[in-house]
């Protein structure tokens, strides 16, 4: 409008009459286009239904789709066996049909119907003709004998991997292995085979508890088992890389205590039991069972604002504490920070320790009872925040427990023990459980002293 105000009057009609002029140009023509528009559409006013090309749109978005740097096809495997297939006779005018081409391929896996495989193995005495002595070969493991066993390696291997790894029953193992090899074991054979591989375990499980209490921090937990029909509790002690399980029929502090022993010095992991307060080294208590508890009392009290917005400051503050743990701060930068979420979770929890209508003041004195305790994996890097290491390393045992019940003397539970343990750390390895078995049945066997250090701590 500034410059409209500089023009005299004449400039300011011919202005007007010039848009006004072009004003009708554009009518002019859009009245042309509209006239083109209804001739083509049959005197409509719509626009013309054109059909989407799908081929075109297809090929332009497979263009511009990222290229993958492998295909997810499944891949063939090494074929053992070829079987080729040809139509010999012509189905409709009966010649004989010869040659032809490759015209497709089609992969089948199957196991082989193999019946089991029974070995004499013969010993022959020869006298030397110089000393007179006689002399008589001596079986092993390379042979495949392993003691006054009657079973081989890998058939003692297979029904451990059966029953612990893939949790079986003994009737269902014999079941299976007569059906599928044609060989029949009985129940109290199979209890053996597992007995003789939990002895053969013996060096494996002592390498796994000094792997524990040499890491730099372990997973603790407990869980109920039943041995003969009588209650008790199966330990677990674990690390990324290794589990350790042990029953006892106690739940008092002094089993884990033996178990980890004096020369641990790492963090541990574990929930709010009372059991594990005997470690005087850095504790981290679970925040996955305190944010639990902290859900649970939301949903007891729904109406009450303050129980709502005390339980948001509390995760408010662990997640703030998750973010720093993530960072690479120096170490006394890490003491500093844990010092200052103390402080902070302290304050939070501080009005309602000793008021005996606030419904904060059990998980309020709970964070007064175990401050020191809530904020360990920040200090400490790698360490979890919370315990699902040790309740994801019971939990097979639990599932056994329900399918067996449990185990009825003191030597199956050792047994079930050891064998849980091995092969729970070589699942977390990611080894080949069975084959990783038979060369451990095989190893044992050919080193007649096998230490004891273990086998000490199953008569704690």
């Amino acid at each position: 409008m500034s410059g409209l105000d500089a023009l005299t009057r004449e400039e300011l009609i011919e202005t007007v009459l010039r848009q006004q002029q072009e004003i009708d140009e554009l009518r002019a023509e859009v009245d042309m286009l509209r006239s083109q528009l209804c001739g083509k559409t049959g005197g409509s006013g719509a626009a013309p239904f054109i059909k989407p090309n799908r081929k075109e749109r297809r090929r332009q978005e497979k263009e511009a789709r990222k290229k993958r740097s492998q295909s997810f096809v499944r891949r063939r495997d090494i074929p053992t066996e070829e079987v080729r297939h040809a139509v010999e006779v012509c189905p409709d005018c009966k010649r004989k049909l010869s040659g032809g081409w490759e015209h497709a391929r089609r992969q089948i896996i199957e196991i082989p119907d193999t019946p089991i495989k029974i070995i004499d193995h013969v010993l022959i005495a020869r006298r030397c003709g110089v000393c007179g002595k006689v002399h008589i070969p001596k079986l092993g493991a390379a042979d495949g004998v392993i003691g006054k066993m009657r079973l081989g390696v890998r058939l003692m291997s297979l029904i451990a991997t059966l029953s612990v790894s893939s949790r079986m029953p003994y009737r269902t193992i014999g079941r299976l292995l007569e059906s599928v090899y044609g060989v029949h074991i009985s129940c109290g054979q199979i209890a053996e085979v597992l007995h003789r591989v939990a002895d053969c375990a013996e060096g494996e499980v002592e390498s796994i508890l000094r792997d524990i209490r040499g890491s730099p921090y372990a997973n603790a937990d407990e869980t109920g088992w039943r041995e003969d029909g009588i209650n008790g509790y199966l330990w677990s002690l674990s690390t990324p890389a290794a589990r350790f399980l042990y029953f006892a029929k106690s739940r008092a502090s002094w089993v884990v205590e033996r178990l980890l022993g004096y020369c641990f010095g790492g963090a541990l992991v574990c929930d709010f039991y009372a059991a594990y307060n005997w470690y005087s080294g850095p504790i981290q208590r679970c925040w996955v069972h305190f944010l639990r508890d902290l859900k649970k009392l939301v949903e007891a009290h729904p109406g009450d604002g303050s129980v709502l917005e005390w339980v948001e400051q509390v995760v408010g503050i662990y997640k703030v504490a998750k973010k720093v743990a993530k960072r690479p701060f120096p170490e006394e930068v890490r003491v500093r920070l844990r010092q200052e979420l103390e402080t902070r979770i302290y304050a939070v929890a501080e009005p309602y320790l000793g008021k005996k209508d606030a419904p904060q003041r059990v998980l309020a004195e709970r964070i007064d009872r175990h401050l020191g305790e809530l904020f360990t994996f920040v200090q400490y890097p790698g360490c979890p925040s919370g315990n699902n290491a040790a309740e994801r390393a019971i939990r097979p045992a639990v599932i056994a427990r329900k399918i067996s019940g449990g185990t009825r003397s003191d030597r199956g539970s050792q047994t079930r023990t050891k064998l849980m343990s091995v092969f729970g750390t070589w699942q977390l390895q990611g080894k080949d459980i069975f084959h990783t078995c038979i060369d451990m049945i095989v190893a044992s066997a050919s080193q007649p002293a096998v230490s004891q250090c273990v086998s000490s701590t199953h008569q704690v």
